[in-house]
């Protein structure tokens, strides 16, 4: 590194024209830039400069390495350059990390009009139910659902979404009403896991009631939109994303159970591989999901 900056010393002596002129523009002064080239040249064996009272000249070796270190220094002011564009402008390429049922609406009216406002910005995004590494794929943020435990990670508690207790109506046709909580323990229940295990229910009933069921999946998903697709194909119930079934429920293709009770939300986080010296196509990328997933919400 030491060496790189007396290449830059010396590169800068020679634009200048003099030691005094390129000490005033390195911030350093002129017996500073003298001992540079002077340990620049002891260190290459080699003299760069002619000195005289009256001017600095090149010599045939220093021209040949003045080249090469004005395209060093050519190279170190692009470098800046390219990360002042990072740090101040969303440019380059945004890496996603998300649920599949991010796949859809949710991302494109949180990023089309990011993409839309800035030509240099670019975009990769990844789908999956799975939690990925953000290091290994290069992922700049990462949207999660539920409670985060990687400490090594910053996660950033966007806001908790409702979820509803579904089922389509030709289900619901075939089981008849549901009115009692106990009632969904000998229902189908399609879940977002690929294990069949036990699984534990909350809800919150009228009056602050607490019923707590234990219920075994019939069909396990490894993502939210297959266990979607099979709860509007009538194999069963599932617990859903409320922001994510609107218009189903508003159109009929599914239908909400007990909506007089609540099961817990869910937190939904972004998640990067670090808080501080964030790009700013992470800065805006994370300011437009914060306003556009706390409207879904």
């Amino acid at each position: 590194m030491e060496q790189l900056k007396r290449m830059a010393v010396f590169a800068t002596v020679v634009d200048k024209g003099s030691m005094v002129a390129a000490a005033e523009a390195l911030g350093m002064t002129a017996s500073a830039v003298s001992q540079q080239i002077r340990k620049l040249e002891q260190e290459t064996q080699v003299s760069l400069l002619h000195r005289t009272t009256r001017k600095l000249t090149l010599t045939e070796a220093g021209a040949v390495f003045y080249r090469s270190c004005a395209q060093v220094l050519e190279l170190a002011q692009q470098a800046e350059q390219r990360l002042a564009e990072l740090r101040d402008a969303p440019v380059g390429e945004l890496r996603i990390a998300a649920p599949v049922g991010f796949s859809g609406k949710p991302l494109t009216d949180a990023l089309a009009p990011l993409l839309d406002a800035h030509p240099g910005l670019s975009l990769q995004l990844f789908f999956h139910d799975e939690q990925v590494d953000l290091i290994e794929r290069r992922i700049d943020l990462a949207i999660r659902v539920g409670r985060q435990e990687d400490s090594s990670l910053v996660a950033r508690h966007l806001g908790d979404w409702p979820t509803v207790l579904c089922c389509a109506p030709a289900y619901l046709a075939r089981k008849g009403p549901i009115q009692r909580p106990e009632q969904l323990l000998v229902l189908d229940w399609i879940t977002l896991n690929g294990e069949r295990q036990l699984r534990q229910l909350v809800l919150q009933g009228p009056g602050g009631e607490e019923q707590r069921l234990r219920i075994e999946s019939r069909v396990g998903c490894n993502n939210i939109m297959s266990v979607r697709s099979f709860t509007q194909a009538g194999m069963g119930v599932s617990l859903q994303p409320e922001p994510e079934i609107r218009e189903e429920l508003a159109s009929g293709r599914l239908l909400a159970l007990l909506p007089e009770w609540q099961p817990a939300d869910i937190g939904i986080y972004i998640v990067t591989p670090r808080r501080d010296a964030q790009p700013a196509k992470v800065r805006y990328a994370i300011e437009a999901l914060r306003h556009t997933l706390l409207r879904r919400g």
